[in-house]
């Protein structure tokens, strides 16, 4: 199969002070935004997901919620307005077919706001609520099915180093955006995903993703914009760790052993080392700087500071046969 993924990078607007990609903003995550949800039916999720059965959507909504509860953190619930933001991002980017982005120009066709959290609004979401996103296209030289090609993008999106921040962040509501196009006589996915409402808690601190019997994920991974840190062509399955909102991180050292007893040290990035200023304090990545082995098992050991004190992570994961 042949297959090719562009990433960008997390893109986080609206009421936390995080410096990201083409967002921005001030504030707080305090009271404003629980009296928000309170009155806004905007921010009411589903209590079931509204993506067609067989879907590209469902099948990528269905896995990155299974990855992320198997690793200890909350479950994202479906939100009708965050999915118009999604599709009407992704099929921007089909439209103006100019490569991936989180952002969009005004004046072109289909634009809805330059931001996630300006195209949220633009759908009725409030302007109080925290709100990020990533998007990715992929294209195969063969016809896979709905629920493979909603898989690969959401290992695409685990696959990066500033995108794995989707299995960890602590929001509490999902859209999801997909739309086909036709390249060489095969499918073309531009795809969004819309995420809000920072505001779930951490039973403890910190987790990790992947996390003890993880499998699946990519072993393999590369076009992620920005270039992650010391990487010169394609990296490894990235470990993120996360805490909660008001919680800091920082990594001191990494490593991942193979069964053969091979040590891969890993490059560990916090918010005080990242050199694209990408990575909020409450999160952290440890990523091996190239690709690992498919389908291969692999043991981690983390060591690092949460809000000072020393905590250690270790545990074991499995690749899958999938470049991110």
């Amino acid at each position: 199969m042949k297959k090719n993924i562009s990433l960008t990078a997390v893109s986080f607007a609206a009421a936390l002070a995080l410096s990201a990609c083409g967002g921005g903003g001030g504030g707080s995550s305090g009271s404003s935004n629980t009296a928000a949800a309170s009155t806004s039916t905007a921010v009411t999720n589903l209590t079931t997901p509204q993506y067609a059965t067989g879907s590209a959507q469902l099948a990528a909504f269905n896995l990155l919620n299974a990855q992320r509860q198997q690793c200890g953190f909350a479950a994202f619930q479906d939100n009708a307005v965050l999915d118009l933001a999604a599709q009407s991002h992704a099929q921007y980017l089909a439209t103006t077919n100019n490569g991936i982005s989180d952002t969009e120009v005004s004046g072109n066709a289909g634009f809805t706001g330059v931001t996630y959290g300006d195209r949220a609004v633009h759908f009725g979401y409030p302007q109080t609520i925290s709100v990020a996103g990533v998007s990715a296209g992929f294209y195969t030289s063969q016809k896979l099915t709905e629920d493979q090609y909603g898989q690969q993008l959401v290992y695409g999106w685990l696959s990066g180093i500033y995108h794995i921040a989707i299995a960890v962040w602590p929001a509490t509501s999902v859209g999801i955006g997909n739309y086909e196009t036709t390249f060489n006589g095969f499918p073309q996915l531009w795809a969004s995903l819309t995420f809000a409402n920072m505001q779930a808690k951490l039973a403890s601190v910190p987790l990790t993703f992947p996390c003890q019997g993880t499998t699946g994920v990519a072993y393999s991974a590369g076009g992620e914009t920005p270039t992650p840190p010391n990487t010169s062509g394609n990296w490894g399955t990235p470990v993120a760790v996360a805490g909660n909102l008001t919680d800091t991180i920082r990594l001191q050292s990494g490593t991942m052993t193979d069964t053969a007893g091979n040590v891969i040290t890993l490059q560990v990035l916090d918010s005080a080392s990242d050199p694209n200023k990408l990575l909020p304090a409450f999160e952290a990545v440890a990523y091996p700087t190239a690709p690992l082995t498919p389908n291969a098992n692999y043991t981690v050991s983390i060591n690092g500071t949460v809000n000072g004190t020393a905590f250690s992570r270790n545990f074991t994961f499995t690749t899958g046969n999938i470049i991110g």
